[in-house]
């Protein structure tokens, strides 16, 4: 772990993930005890991390809070839309369409296929 990821692991950065943590509902949620009281007693203790350990501890934390924060929607195109857009975009170029490889990686082609799942789907918001 280099300078960089010391600095997103200091005192300033876990306290403003934590209070978005709490304020959208995952801290709890997410998080067991151990985990939570890494966070806290980082906040307390340390200005910036140091320590190879405490910080790859520390980031696998953050991470998973993150992935929480994430909007629904978000997931919902990560996890369907560009699944939906490979497949599309495979199809499209086997028949001679040589644009058809950008859309694998286009967001917004992506967000269509995700929302157009749900709307085709109801139960789909459930599952997730």
């Amino acid at each position: 772990m280099a300078g960089a990821s010391c600095i997103m692991l200091g005192r300033t950065n876990l306290l403003l993930l934590k209070l978005r943590a709490k304020r959208s509902g995952v801290w709890f949620k997410t998080l067991n005890r151990l985990e939570r009281a890494l966070i806290n007693l980082t906040i307390k203790v340390a200005d910036k991390v140091r320590s190879p350990r405490l910080a790859e501890a520390l980031s696998t934390v953050t991470r998973k809070l993150e992935e929480a924060l994430k909007s629904r929607i978000s997931q919902i195109v990560h996890r369907i839309g560009f699944s939906l857009a490979r497949k599309i975009g495979l199809f499209a170029k086997k028949w001679g369409n040589p644009s058809a490889e950008n859309w694998m990686s286009d967001v917004s082609f992506a967000r269509f296929l995700a929302i157009m799942h749900i709307n085709c789907n109801q139960n789909a918001l459930k599952d997730l």
